[in-house]
């Protein structure tokens, strides 16, 4: 059994920074690669940032220059820093994994952290 915890979300003023995290727990053999999204009340889930396991990094328009993302293969976890926050940035964040476990190809969500960009 795997899931995804994740952490860092809160409340901030516009201009400042947040860092969040996503661990991954329980029996992987690897992470393919993992992503954040971010959903705002009344509008549709979107993809913020993602990374592979090659490293590889994509972004929303929205964000370049101000988040980054990036991961730690040791630890099954992922992070996005988040900088220069706008108030447009307020959404719940989710991350997402695509992971292999012994028994199957899994495609995970977390349980989403609130993220508040509010003067």
């Amino acid at each position: 059994q795997v899931q995804l915890v994740e952490s860092g979300g809160g409340l901030v003023q516009p201009g400042e920074s947040l860092r969040l995290s996503c661990a991954a727990s329980g029996s992987i053999f690897i992470i393919y690669a993992m992503g954040w999204y971010r959903q705002a009340p009344g509008k549709q889930r979107e993809l913020v940032a993602a990374i592979t396991s090659g490293g590889t990094t994509n972004y929303a328009d929205s964000v370049k220059g101000r988040f980054t993302i990036s991961r730690d293969n040791a630890k099954n976890t992922g992070y996005l820093q988040m900088n220069s926050l706008k108030p447009e940035d307020t959404a719940v964040y989710y991350c997402n994994a695509l992971l292999k476990s012994p028994s199957s190809m899994d495609d995970l969500w977390g349980q989403g952290t609130q993220v508040t960009v509010s003067s």
